[in-house]
């Protein structure tokens, strides 16, 4: 997710959708993350797109996955959700025992999202909170959090009290962007559930 586009900028009818694998630290599967795609097959840039733009590529992604065959949907299914859908804004899938809702990261904590979140737990999703910093909105929705996922990158800034934080609750830890073998070793040290990054397994395009 590294391009700029408009707000003007149009989803096509059919677009490229990715996932890359998520794995236990014991080399089982996990599940994949579902990724919108451009026509080359690389990051789109969505974080930076307009929020209408993003609730369609949302959208998108969910009605893909609900076309894969099983072969493409083993494990469970994490997908990138705009603050519309945990608001009630965008119609959403019913809730199937393989599908996390990755919260972003600029969604703010307010009071519908907080409700939206219990609401959705309670119909029987399992929630992700994407790219946890610490940020006073995330640590609000620690409570309703099945999964914590954070960014090696962030470690390095903010250090390793941020796994503490994320753990407080009792979710899963996800460990995204493991980088080199180095850091999957010390991902088991530091006591991640989950890694997620190229050198375990890349994105790629499934349709």
């Amino acid at each position: 997710m590294t391009a700029h586009a408009s707000p003007s900028h149009r989803l096509p009818a059919l677009p490229p959708v990715a996932r890359q694998p998520i794995w236990h630290v014991d080399g089982a599967l996990h599940g994949y993350e579902y990724l919108y795609r451009n026509h080359a097959g690389t990051p789109a840039g969505v974080d930076l797109w307009a929020e209408p733009c993003q609730e369609q590529a949302t959208a998108s992604v969910l009605s893909v996955l609900e076309t894969l065959a099983p072969r493409h949907t083993a494990g469970r299914s994490f997908v990138n959700i705009t603050r519309a859908f945990l608001v009630e804004r965008r119609a959403f899938p019913r809730p199937h025992a393989r599908l996390v809702l990755e919260v972003l990261e600029h969604v703010p904590a307010d009071a519908e999202v907080l409700a939206g979140l219990r609401r959705l737990r309670a119909l029987g999703h399992r929630i992700a909170i994407d790219d946890f910093t610490a940020s006073a909105d995330q640590v609000a929705m620690l409570p309703y959090a099945d999964y914590v996922k954070i960014d090696c990158r962030d470690l390095v800034q903010h250090g390793t009290a941020l796994i503490e934080i994320a753990r407080r609750d009792g979710a899963r830890l996800v460990a995204e962007r493991v980088s080199d073998r180095a850091l999957v070793e010390r991902c088991k040290r530091w006591g991640f559930d989950l890694l997620q990054g190229d050198v375990l397994g890349p994105a790629v395009v499934v349709v």
